[in-house]
C-alpha cells in the first residue's frame, strides 16, 4: 500500500495520502502515529493543499475536500465524483481556492468549481483535451498553477509542458519537447522559474527510457501571462 501522496503544510505539519485507502495528518515532532486519520472512498492518486483544506483524488474517479482544522483534526466536508471519464491522476487548487484543475489519463483537463461548499464561481464547470499527438492520446501527469498570474502548466507523458489560462478557456503557449515523460512540475516564488521533472512514468511498461533529469526553465512573462481580450 504505497503512501502515493505527500505534502508539508507547515514546519511540523504533513499530510500523508496512500493506497491504502486513508487519508492522515501528522506532527514530525512528536508522533510516531497520525494526530487524525479519515478513510477515503478509494487509491489516493493526487492531492493539493491550500488554506486549511486538502483536495484528494481517487480511485473510482472520486475528489474529496477535507477540512483539516488547526492542523489537529481532519474532516470530508464534500465527496463527488470527477466529471472526467476517466481516472484522475493529478488536481490542484486554483490560487484563489475558488475552484480545482485535475489531470486524467486520458489527455483531458477539467475545470470545477466548488459551488457545493457556498464558494461562488460565477463559472461553469468544463474540460479540454490535450497531450495528445495524433490519434494517440497521453496521460496528465502534472498541474501547476502561476503564482502570479493565475494561469497554469500541464505536464504530461507526450514530454511536453503547455501552458494554459484555464479561466478563459485559451492555450497560451507550449514549450519544447523533453526526451521522456514530464512527472511532475514547480514554480518558484514568483513564477519566473519552472522546475521540470523529465522521468519515464512506465505508461508502455517496462522498456528502455532515457535517464531521469530535471531541468529548471526560466519563464517569460509571454509564456504565462493571459492574453488581453
Amino acid at each position: 500500500n504505497a503512501c502515493s501522496c505527500l505534502s508539508a503544510i507547515s514546519p511540523s505539519t504533513v499530510l500523508s495520502a496512500g493506497w491504502d485507502c486513508s487519508f492522515c495528518l501528522w506532527d514530525i515532532r512528536t508522533k510516531s502515529t497520525p494526530v487524525s486519520k479519515i478513510n477515503l472512498p478509494g487509491k489516493a492518486f493526487g492531492m493539493d493543499y491550500l488554506d486549511g483544506r486538502a483536495v484528494v483524488a481517487t480511485s473510482g474517479r472520486r475528489t474529496c475536500i477535507i477540512d483539516v482544522k488547526a492542523a489537529i483534526h481532519a474532516n470530508i466536508v464534500l465527496d463527488r465524483e470527477s466529471s472526467l471519464k476517466y481516472q484522475t491522476r493529478t488536481v490542484k487548487f486554483f490560487p484563489d481556492g475558488r475552484g480545482l484543475a485535475l489531470g486524467s489519463i486520458e489527455g483531458r483537463v477539467a475545470i470545477e468549481f466548488l459551488d457545493e461548499l457556498g464558494i461562488e464561481s460565477g463559472k461553469k464547470k468544463y474540460a479540454f483535451k490535450c497531450h495528445r499527438v495524433g490519434d494517440t492520446i497521453y496521460p496528465v501527469n502534472a498541474i501547476e498553477f502561476h503564482p502570479t498570474f493565475g494561469t497554469f502548466a500541464t505536464g504530461g507523458c507526450d514530454g511536453t509542458v503547455v501552458l494554459w489560462d484555464g479561466l478563459n478557456k485559451k492555450k497560451l503557449s507550449s514549450l519544447p519537447k523533453f526526451n521522456t515523460s514530464v512527472a511532475a512540475l514547480a514554480f518558484n516564488h514568483d513564477g519566473s522559474e519552472l522546475a521540470i521533472a523529465s522521468s519515464y512514468t512506465f505508461e508502455e511498461g517496462e522498456r528502455e527510457h532515457p535517464r531521469d533529469e530535471i531541468f529548471v526553465r526560466e519563464m517569460q512573462i509571454s509564456e504565462c501571462k493571459p492574453k488581453s481580450k
